[in-house]
């Protein structure tokens, strides 16, 4: 079958298995126009590979993926249309990953951070290197975390410890986040593809029939809980992207941003 997608988001064949990797590399993996249209429809063409009977979901390079791409988030406080179009495409990617039939092996090989965190956790499996970690930062800059975190974390770990990692953006280890339910189990970092491929194979040879029909039984949870919790938390996130505090402190990180890649760049250049 051929996928098309923009070269940000890739899928190999390997037999009955599918590896999508979020192909980025020299950006952490960061989420870009491009890359956030192929997370929302890379679903319904896997689902429609009828030689396909697992997904394994990594990132190339040293990061799963880093979170929004700043350039292109910033480019929403002034541009209504590309900011309310970023949402409806946020909600249809969590909206498809829910309802998508195969089961979905997160191989979280570095950090997932806002999006690429809710990607990673809405996977049936989540396997991570132990030097990876998740982290939704959207209050430190101002947003509501409405893709996902705010609205489905709490089905899965502790509220308690669920608001105190929303509210700071704290990085959550590996080991944590095993520990809170919101990863499967950890691995060395050169066993991860090598155990998500044992993992997938295994998942692949189950009846399918039996193994869909489980995953759809189990998600109905998932999609019955978060129906209230998801329009809320777009519907705050929009709100909260049109704050003066949003627009102040995502300048400021996106300056940050530029200033430390440019003294990365004379560093090289030196050498």
């Amino acid at each position: 079958m051929k996928y098309e997608l923009p070269d940000a988001l890739t899928v190999e064949c390997d037999g009955p298995v599918r590896i999508v990797t979020i192909n980025r590399p020299d950006e952490l993996n960061a989420v870009d126009k491009d890359l956030h249209w192929a997370l929302a429809h890379v679903w319904r063409q896997l689902a429609a590979d009828t030689d396909a009977a697992v997904v394994i979901l990594t990132g190339a390079g040293r990061a799963f993926s880093a979170g929004g791409d700043l350039d292109w988030i910033t480019s929403f406080l002034d541009d209504p249309v590309a900011r309310d179009e970023s949402v409806r495409e946020g909600a249809e990617i969590i909206d498809e990953m829910l309802r998508f039939p195969l089961p979905v092996i997160a191989a979280v090989n570095g950090p997932a951070v806002g999006l690429g965190c809710s990607v990673a956790v809405l996977s049936d499996v989540v396997l991570m290197s132990e030097k990876a970690h998740l982290a939704d930062p959207h209050v430190a800059v101002g947003l509501v975390a409405g893709d996902g975190g705010a609205a489905f974390w709490p089905l899965l770990t502790p509220i308690l410890r669920s608001r105190e990692y929303l509210y700071t953006g704290d990085k959550i280890p590996a080991r944590t986040a095993v520990e809170l339910g919101l990863a499967s189990r950890i691995t060395a970092p050169d066993d991860l593809m090598p155990e998500a491929r044992r993992l997938a194979e295994r998942l692949a040879a189950q009846p399918a029939q039996a193994l869909r029909s489980t995953k759809r039984v189990v998600n109905m949870y998932l999609t019955q809980a978060l129906g209230g919790p998801m329009q809320a938390g777009f519907a705050a996130e929009i709100a909260t992207m049109q704050s003066a505090e949003h627009r102040e402190r995502l300048l400021a990180l996106r300056e940050h941003a530029v200033g430390r890649k440019n003294a990365v760049r004379k560093k090289e250049t030196a050498r």
